[in-house]
């Protein structure tokens, strides 16, 4: 089953790119950081631990969006990349049961912060982090030219519905800085032309404030 799109009305499936290059650069940047800090240091250990609070919670958001809303479609009307689409879920399963073993390591750090358990939190990020790219790679290489043939614009506005959603409304600020911390002009423009003006002149002034004030605390602390 094909769904027609006019060639205008695409989804504009570089989005999916910028999320991508959150989730890259945080899990790249977490185990460098983990093993940076001080256990004596209470206040470290709770931001850095929120951090990775936050960042697990952003991808379980993204993954729950697209097994509810994304593959379904896809099995319906790709069925010749059924296959793949099938692998995409399987590596959700495995993404996941990297994230459960480390909110778990996560658990131990912050309650007792000492080598042992931030060696074994920062190694499991790690393989979180090598799981979680060769998915992103696929993803990008093989799923978003199905998405721009046989998703509407309407049904992958969706996926960013359910993610706001699924965020707590408070860190919606440090979602969006960190997915326009990277973003090319272009992009940026895409990303913030997406939400009512309101909001738009938040994100840019006061949101934008928070974000830098957060992150340099976190990568400079």
């Amino acid at each position: 089953m094909s769904v027609p799109t006019a060639t205008d009305r695409r989804p504009n499936v570089q989005e999916m790119t910028v999320i991508h290059r959150v989730f890259r650069r945080e899990l790249a940047m977490i185990p460098r950081l983990v093993r940076a800090t001080d256990g004596r240091n209470t206040d470290r250990v709770r931001l850095v631990g929120e951090h990775i609070e936050f960042l697990l919670a952003f991808l379980h958001a993204h993954h729950s969006g697209e097994d509810e809303l994304l593959w379904p479609r896809l099995l319906d009307r790709a069925a010749p990349s059924a296959g793949l689409v099938h692998t995409m879920q399987e590596q959700h399963a495995r993404v996941e049961q990297y994230t459960e073993a480390a909110h778990e390591a996560l658990r131990q750090w912050v309650g007792a912060p000492a080598t042992a358990t931030g060696e074994r939190l920062a190694g499991l990020v790690d393989e979180l982090r090598d799981a979680l790219v060769t998915h992103l790679d696929l993803e990008e290489q093989e799923i978003l030219p199905l998405v721009s043939r046989y998703v509407t614009v309407e049904e992958w506005a969706l996926l960013a519905e359910h993610g706001k959603n699924a965020m707590p409304r408070k860190q919606l600020p440090l979602v969006f800085g960190a997915m326009l911390e990277d973003a090319e002009p272009a992009e940026r423009a895409e990303l913030l032309a997406a939400v009512p003006a309101p909001i738009r002149f938040f994100l840019r002034t006061a949101g934008a404030r928070q974000y830098r004030r957060y992150i340099t605390r976190l990568r400079t602390g």
